[in-house]
C-alpha cells in the first residue's frame, strides 16, 4: 500500500474514534435493587423510589439502569442475589430492609449500599453509628424496634382491660431479634403478658397461630414487622376478624385491607429520601460521609368499621391521636 493511501485510510479510521469513545461513555450507571419481597408486592415502594429519582432528575433507562432482585420472602436466597449484583459490577445497591442490607454488606465492602428502611442499622452491625456510618453502607432507618413499643402503648389504650397480647413472630434474622428484645422490654414496662407464637407466614401456619392465640386467651394481637407478614396481610386481617381479636399492625396497608389499626413510619417518605442518597453517591459522595437518617414521618390509622365488627369501642383519647380515622 502506498504511503499516501495508508495515511488516508488512517485518517478515515481516526474519524470514527470519537463516536466510539462517546458510545462507551454513554454506558449508564447501574443500580442494583435488592428486596425480600416478591416481584408483584413492592410495586408501591419501587414506584415511590423511582418518583424520588425523577425529582432528582434521574430517569430509569435514560440516566441509570436498574437491576432488580427479589428474594420472594426467602432469606436463604439473599446471599446469592446479592452476589449476583456484585458480579454485575453495579455502581451501587439499594436494599429495602435489614436482611437484604446484611446480605449485600457480606457480598461487598466496596460497592456503596443504600438502605431504604433498615430497622436498627447500628444494632444490626451495618454501620458504626448514625452520624458516622463508616464503611460502604448508609441510608434510612425506619426505627422498627422502637416503634413496637409505641404500638403496644396504643393497643393498651385502645383495648379495655388489656392483659395478654399475642405476638406473631417469624424467622430469626437480626432485625427480628432486635424487635423481640424491644417488645419483651416494652411489655414488661407496660405490665402486659406477651404470649409469643412462632408461625409460618402461610395459610396453614397463620390459621394455626390464631387458633393457638385464642386457646391461650390473648386479648389482642401484634406481629413483628416483617416482609412475609406484610405479604400475607389480607389473610392476617381476615383471621383477626374471624377470631374477634383486636390487632395493631406495622403498616397502613393492613388497614387498607380492613385491619383495625396501624402505626409505623411513612414508607413513601423513606423510599423517596432513598433516591436522594442515590443521587449524592452517583455524583461522587462516599457512603461513609453520609449520616444515616432516621424516620421523621409516622402514620397512625384507625378503622372504626373494623372496630365495629368485633364490638370494640375505641376511647376518644386514642382516636384524637390518629392521623386518619376511617368511619
Amino acid at each position: 500500500m502506498r504511503r499516501r493511501d495508508f495515511l488516508a485510510l488512517l485518517s478515515g479510521a481516526s474519524a470514527l474514534w470519537p463516536p466510539l469513545a462517546s458510545a462507551q461513555q454513554r454506558k449508564l450507571p447501574t443500580i442494583g435493587y435488592l428486596s425480600m419481597n416478591s416481584p408483584d408486592i413492592p410495586v408501591g415502594e419501587v414506584a415511590v423510589f423511582k418518583d424520588g429519582l425523577k425529582e432528582a432528575g434521574i430517569v430509569e433507562g435514560r440516566d441509570v439502569a436498574i437491576e432488580y432482585r427479589f428474594a420472594e420472602q426467602k432469606n436463604e436466597r439473599l446471599p446469592e442475589l446479592a452476589a449476583d449484583l456484585v458480579r454485575l459490577k453495579v455502581d451501587l445497591i439499594v436494599v429495602a430492609s435489614t436482611a437484604p442490607a446484611l446480605a449485600a454488606r457480606s457480598a461487598t465492602t466496596t460497592i456503596p449500599i443504600v438502605m431504604a428502611n433498615a430497622g436498627d442499622p447500628v444494632g444490626a452491625g451495618l454501620v458504626a453509628s448514625l452520624a458516622r456510618p463508616g464503611g460502604n453502607v448508609t441510608g434510612l432507618a425506619g426505627l422498627s424496634p422502637e416503634l413496637n413499643t409505641k404500638r403496644l402503648e396504643i393497643l393498651k389504650g385502645a383495648v379495655p382491660k388489656l392483659e395478654r397480647v399475642g405476638l406473631l413472630r417469624y424467622g430469626s434474622t437480626a432485625g427480628t431479634q432486635l424487635q423481640l428484645k424491644e417488645l419483651r422490654s416494652a411489655a414488661l414496662a407496660l405490665k402486659l403478658k406477651l404470649v409469643e407464637i412462632e408461625t409460618q407466614p402461610d395459610a396453614k401456619g397463620l390459621e394455626s397461630a390464631f387458633q393457638n392465640a385464642k386457646q391461650k386467651q390473648v386479648d389482642a394481637i401484634i406481629t413483628t414487622a416483617s416482609r412475609p407478614f406484610f405479604a400475607e396481610r389480607k389473610r392476617i386481617v381476615e383471621l383477626a376478624v374471624t377470631y374477634r381479636l383486636p390487632a395493631i399492625y406495622f403498616q397502613k396497608e393492613f388497614v387498607d385491607e380492613g385491619g383495625l389499626m396501624a402505626y409505623g413510619a411513612d414508607y413513601d417518605d423513606l423510599y423517596r429520601k432513598t433516591a436522594q442518597y442515590v443521587d449524592k453517591i452517583l455524583k461522587g459522595a462516599k457512603p461513609a460521609d453520609l449520616p444515616v437518617q432516621q424516620a421523621t414521618k409516622f402514620e397512625f390509622v384507625i378503622n372504626l368499621k373494623a372496630a365495629k365488627q368485633i364490638d370494640l369501642i375505641i376511647p376518644n383519647r386514642v382516636l384524637e391521636r390518629a392521623n386518619q380515622v376511617i368511619k
